[in-house]
């Protein structure tokens, strides 16, 4: 490897970002583009000729360098957010002088394979069609549907089956992100898995042997169909793509530069890449944080990436101050190295407890905490972040309401809100089973009843407007909840094939109803009456159509939150993303989705039946309303931060105040959902070994260690001071005696609750 590469480490807020930023620029001075020239200033003195003869030459050079435009730096960031805060970052420093291609890893390896699938086709013979990448739920809900003539292989004592299939496609992926051959996996599970798996070796040897035989029937059914999911996208990179003697010259060409953030979050495939970049001459310059490793459990090997800096020159930055470093040691011990006398050390008067009976006390005083700081001018919504283990819809919906009514914002990462929990798009869904035959058994008056009070919301004056701290109005229905039950009880003719709204003078005392309610009404019974006529003389593409209508007829004109925005941008991003799917499979197995996943291949074909699928798939819950971009456009106003510590890890956030909540929980101590099933079994230094129970208990002693030194590093001063002039910074340590499900709290940080000063409200 090349001597220039540079290996930049350093622990959490050290600067490694802002040194990766200055290696940019001066890479990108290296390269010769018309975007790095800057013309020569032509004195007064020069003639016109002169002036015309420079230009002329200054354009002929350009043309030379024309093919020098394209991108030769590739700029890697651990995820979308992390990117796109990277970019703003490298354009406010450089003004775009410089061409660079910026993406994920998954995303390079998405782009790459996408971008050679002719090479891909010829390796593997497959069809010539352009390849779809599946979005995870519907690769869940296609592979359900493919292994439902052989799920008993799946089988597993107490497992649902929806999580086995999710277990076995994860394992697909990790194997995939460690370039482990899925022919592997089954010998990777049961030399793991031996001393701790559950049933006698035989058994367990043909379950595992089950699920390689699958995922491998799994794969290939995807790749002669042209559908990627992000397992089959890693796989064929690094089996197929990376190898190729005539992919590596184009990279090798193409990428000169290399530039990695945050290396410790990598999975081990990207070491394969970037190794082989600099074996062949280019230049990398790659940061890491030893006690990061946040991605860890989920494909990340930190450990195997961290082997890059042998060929690199090593540059090690310090932290600025802060208290990891003033008091990360002393907790560590107190916490993790077996539980400490507490009396040993006593908190600084900066950590302070929040201590309640019940957990639904600790979420209203934790907030009246906030509500009552901020308001004293102590401390900005900005300034404050509120972290937890585990974030469940009460704890969430309790702070966000307790501190909106307060008129505090409050910005929820990541929220993962179910689609289907949005009344508006359960109103959609309604529709559709109202336009579309043979949808009776997915509606009733009480969906009817709910759909005509979403409907029936009205636009709201300027004058009427009372903005609370998320941007939500006070809003109006024509058809309120009485009068809508009413119609959903009268006007209603439920029918397995055609459900339908009646006239409302089927309603004997539709009197009763008012004026406004009967127009609204008589208006949404015409248009969808409408759009049922237009679907029965096929003028409805498909129901992608329908959707767009409906919101553009009942949401647009009225005030939408950006939360019920992204709803319905996930909505129609996902309805898209289904018929794109469906009418793929359809064209592979010519209007049959395919033998392998339905009996009765003449249904699949109609237009119906896949509606039915669709609304079925939502109302399972498995989307959530994350739309693209990841982030808001434009002003927001101040809020408080609401995340899991994962979440707030991943967003690389600082704040001057945190609120630890559920201080008292187990789960501070396991991964949870940040680790997926068989993860430390697919880390290179772990292949082949055995996974005990001690490894575990290192493995989250070790987890525990990382999360408390690195959410220490991110309390930060204000660089304003607050209303009354005070910029100190706090930790509050949130802990009630009983959890949720009414268990006792005593999870591995109590020992700082004992230690800490209790809150003097």
């Amino acid at each position: 490897m090349p001597s220039s590469s540079l290996w930049i480490t350093g622990p959490t807020l050290s600067g490694k970002t802002n040194r990766l930023i200055e290696e940019f620029c001066i890479k990108g001075q290296q390269i010769q583009s018309p975007l790095n020239q800057v013309f020569p200033t032509v004195r007064p003195e020069n003639s016109q000729s002169d002036i015309a003869a420079t230009r002329l030459q200054q354009d002929h050079d350009q043309i030379g360098n024309f093919q020098h435009t394209e991108p030769q730096i590739l700029i890697l960031a651990a995820n979308a957010e992390n990117r796109i805060n990277l970019m703003d970052r490298i354009s406010e420093a450089t003004s775009e002088q410089y061409p660079y291609h910026s993406t994920t890893p998954l995303g390079f390896f998405e782009d790459e394979v996408i971008l050679f699938w002719p090479l891909l086709i010829q390796a593997l013979d497959l069809r010539g069609q352009f390849p779809l990448r599946l979005r995870p739920e519907t690769e869940q809900e296609l592979a359900s549907r493919f292994w439902r003539p052989q799920i008993e292989k799946l089988q597993q004592p107490g497992v649902s089956l929806e999580r086995m299939i999710r277990r076995t496609l994860d394992l697909f992926q990790l194997a995939a992100f460690s370039c482990t051959p899925t022919e592997e996996i089954g010998m990777i599970l049961q030399q793991g898995f031996e001393e701790v798996g559950a049933g006698s070796p035989s058994t367990l040897e043909n379950f595992y042997a089950n699920i390689v035989e699958l995922l491998q029937q799994w794969q290939h059914w995807c790749c002669q169909r042209g559908l990627l999911t992000y397992g089959i996208i890693t796989e064929l990179y690094w089996r197929y793509l990376l190898p190729n003697s005539t992919y590596q010259q184009h990279l090798i060409h193409r990428y000169p530069f290399v530039l990695a953030d945050d290396v410790d979050e990598y999975p081990a495939i990207t070491y394969q890449l970037f190794d082989f970049l600099l074996d062949h001459g280019a230049v990398g310059v790659f940061t890491y944080n030893p006690d990061g490793a946040i991605r860890l459990g989920l494909g990340a090997d930190p450990e195997y990436l961290a082997q890059l800096q042998k060929g690199c020159q090593i540059e090690a930055l310090e932290a600025a101050q802060n208290l990891a470093q003033e008091i990360g040691e002393p907790i560590v011990e107190l916490v993790v190295d077996d539980y400490l006398n507490t009396s040993i050390y006593q908190l600084p008067a900066y950590f302070q407890s929040i201590e309640t009976r019940s957990r639904a006390g600790l979420l209203r005083e934790t907030a009246e905490v906030i509500v009552k700081d901020i308001n004293l001018g102590i401390v900005k919504p900005e300034e404050v972040a509120i972290i937890a283990p585990g974030l469940d819809a009460i704890a969430r919906y309790s702070l966000i309401s307790i501190l909106n009514h307060a008129g505090i914002a409050v910005e929820s990462l990541k929220e993962q809100r179910p689609l289907i929990s949005y009344p508006m798009i359960r109103a959609l869904l309604s529709i559709l089973t109202l336009v579309y035959p043979g949808l009776g058994r997915l509606v009733d008056r009480n969906a009817v009843a709910e759909m005509l009070v979403v409907l029936s919301q009205r636009s709201i004056t300027k004058g009427e407007k009372e903005i609370d701290g998320q941007e939500n109005l006070q809003k109006n229905n024509d058809i309120d909840p009485v009068r809508a039950g009413l119609l959903a009880d009268h006007c209603f003719y439920p029918d397995i094939t055609h459900p339908r709204l009646l006239p409302i003078e089927t309603f004997s005392r539709w009197d009763r109803v008012g004026y406004r309610a009967t127009r609204v009404y008589n208006q949404i019974l015409e248009w969808i009456e409408k759009q049922r006529s237009q679907q029965q003389e096929r003028q409805l593409p498909n129901p992608i159509f329908l959707l767009d209508r409906a919101i553009q007829k009942f949401f647009i004109s009225t005030y939408l939150s950006f939360a019920e925005l992204s709803a319905l941008r996930e909505l129609m991003e996902t309805a898209t993303h289904y018929w794109e799917v469906e009418r793929r499979l359809q064209q592979n197995s010519q209007l049959q989705v395919t033998e392998g996943i339905t009996d009765d291949p003449v249904e699949e074909g109609l237009s119906s039946s896949t509606v039915e699928k669709f609304i079925q798939f939502l109302r399972r819950g498995v989307v959530s309303a994350n739309p693209y971009p990841v982030r808001s456009i434009g002003h927001s106003p101040p809020a408080v931060t609401l995340a899991t510590i994962f979440q707030y890890r991943a967003s690389r956030k600082c704040h001057r105040w945190q609120f630890w909540l559920d201080v008292g929980s187990p789960l501070w101590l396991s991964g949870g959902t940040a680790t997926l099933y068989g993860a430390p079994l697919f880390l290179q230094g772990q292949l082949g070994n055995c996974w005990t129970i001690e490894d575990t208990q290192k493995s989250d002693r070790e987890r525990l260690r990382r999360i408390l030194l690195d959410l220490l590093s991110r309390v930060t001063y204000s660089h304003s001071s607050s209303v009354n002039g005070s910029n100190e910074h706090r930790i509050y340590l949130c802990h009630s005696d009983f959890a949720v499900n009414g268990q006792e709290q005593t999870g591995p940080l109590l020992p700082l609750v004992y230690s800490s000063a209790s809150y003097p409200g």
